[in-house]
């Protein structure tokens, strides 16, 4: 009877167990309670990002709204309202340019 090589025949491993081959990445089995904490981490990133695109969004509104001319200078314009008036105020500002 021939010797067989390690490995190349169907017998060779039966009864042994397979190694498991690990997972890699996003496909790594996780458990309920790590699943729960890396979705309130990430909530929480998203929170900090949101807030951080809101103070940034409102602080270049506050500078827009302090070159354009209101009356009175105390009124604070609305988000939309600054929009609105800086839109037209540039319109109206070409306009004058396009006549003169």
């Amino acid at each position: 009877m021939p010797a067989e090589a390690p490995g190349s025949g169907e017998g060779a491993d039966a009864g042994a167990p397979r190694e498991r081959r690990r997972r890699r990445g996003r496909a790594r089995a996780r458990t309920e309670a790590l699943l729960h904490t890396l979705k309130r981490s990430r909530r929480v990133k998203a929170n900090d990002r949101e807030r951080n695109r809101m103070h940034h969004l409102n602080a270049a509104l506050d500078e827009l709204r302090s070159v354009l001319p209101t009356f009175p200078d105390d009124t604070k314009l609305t988000k939309i309202e600054t929009l609105r008036f800086a839109y037209n105020y540039i319109w109206a500002l070409s306009e004058t340019l396009r006549l003169a």
